[in-house]
């Protein structure tokens, strides 16, 4: 039994040698030995078709136009309607306890409280500054009627003194008065005429007082008013209904002017906000329906209210902003979205996007079957990207459109298209 085991094994292992080791010769000789076996009236294969000389396989499609909503698409993010940095306007230290972020405030509610210090005692001043300027009126109101009844005095004086001086020439002309009485009617009428100037002097500074009195009066209240504003402010509030985005200030911060004590997003309404280029703008109008598609998947619709009436003049594109609801604040302030426009329908074709292509001058379209079978260069607007195909305007309403071998022709190029059925 030992002999035919060990001739047993011998076979084996030239058995797997030859398969492993000889594969290729063995598979050779059976390709000799295989056409002689072949009956001679067996018929040989008939040859393959050929194209016409010069012409080129391409694949195509038959394209009809569709009426289509068309639509400017851009890429924005959500942004609050308002938002505000409520600083202090008045220097002193937090003596209330901080809100925490993402509290929702009302307007007027009360943010940061400061430490009044002397800003009570300053208003105290201005107060009593302002009475005591009040109380001095009636006595400087009092003087003008004094200086015009000193006025009315001097006057007749005057008068008096005229009338002596004139009876005193016609006396002394006539012999009757001496020279002594003349010089003395005359000292009398000067003197009352210095009366007269004096009272008169006597109204400009009783008027003069009382503009002064006014003036101190109004930088009164001007004090009251100012320490009433600093009293104010020392209470910050929120200056509309809103969300804090941090929380406010701590317990004993000691607070500038200009310090911020909390910010306030309002973000019922939110805005959309994005950047169309300027071949879009005009087809973007205020008033406008608009949707859009959150990152997550979420879909809302709103209303264009504001579109730039400049651009950007790095990237040369216009703000369009869009307004929408988001009660109970769902929507967050900096989210990427996908805004689609509505604008005015159009005829377009839904094509592959690798059919697209570029001729010499740049210029994005693509390539077609014409009626006399060469290829043709078509350019092309690309009015909507989806996941089915890219929607196409610019194109007739039925075309055949190469969506393989589009790189490999030119215009004028005979071609043999092979035509697959039209995107759903």
């Amino acid at each position: 039994m030992r002999p035919v085991s060990i001739l047993t094994a011998i076979v084996v292992i030239a058995v797997l040698y030859g398969v492993v080791m000889e594969r290729d010769r063995l598979l050779g000789w059976a390709r000799d030995i295989a056409p002689a076996e072949q009956p001679e009236s067996a018929a040989a294969p008939a040859p393959a078709p050929e194209d016409a000389p010069g012409t080129v396989a391409v694949m195509a499609l038959h394209s009809q136009a569709q009426e289509i909503d068309d639509a400017v698409l851009l890429r924005g993010q959500t942004q609050a309607s308002r938002e505000v940095q409520v600083a202090a306007e008045i220097a002193g230290r937090v003596i209330s306890e901080p809100i925490p972020g993402g509290t929702e405030v009302m307007a007027g509610d009360l943010l940061c409280r400061l430490d009044p210090g002397t800003t009570g005692v300053s208003l105290i001043e201005a107060e009593a500054a302002l009475a005591e300027a009040r109380a001095q009126r009636p006595q400087v109101e009092a003087r003008i009627p004094e200086a015009e009844a000193a006025l009315l005095q001097a006057q007749a004086r005057q008068e008096e003194s005229q009338i002596n001086l004139t009876a005193a020439e016609k006396l002394s002309q006539s012999g009757y008065s001496s020279r002594t009485s003349l010089a003395a009617a005359r000292a009398n009428q000067r003197a009352a005429e210095a009366g007269v100037r004096s009272a008169e002097a006597g109204i400009k500074a009783a008027a003069s007082g009382i503009g002064s009195l006014e003036a101190q009066i109004e930088s009164a209240r001007a004090g009251v008013a100012r320490a009433k504003t600093d009293v104010d402010n020392l209470d910050i509030t929120a200056p509309f209904a809103g969300v804090l985005e941090t929380d406010t200030a701590e317990l004993g911060t000691l607070m500038s002017v200009g310090t911020r004590c909390a910010t306030v997003l309002q973000l019922d309404p939110i805005k959309l906000v994005g950047y169309v280029p300027e071949t879009d703008v005009s087809r973007v109008m205020p008033g406008a329906r608009a949707g859009a598609r959150l990152a997550g998947g979420e879909t809302v619709s709103g209303t264009v209210t504001h579109v730039a009436s400049r651009a950007d003049e790095t990237t040369r594109t216009f703000l369009v902003e869009i307004t929408l609801p988001n009660p109970g604040h769902a929507i967050r302030a900096g989210q990427t979205v996908e805004i689609g426009i509505e604008a005015a329908g159009a005829l377009a074709h839904l094509v592959p996007q690798s059919a697209l292509t570029l001729d010499d001058d740049g210029r994005l379209g693509v390539r077609s079957v014409a009626g006399d079978g060469t290829a043709m260069f078509l350019p092309v607007t690309v009015l909507r990207d989806t996941r089915a195909g890219i929607w196409l305007g610019g194109l007739p309403r039925r075309v055949d459109i190469i969506t393989v071998g589009q790189e490999y022709v030119t215009d004028g190029v005979p071609v043999t298209a092979s035509f697959e059925s039209v995107l759903p």
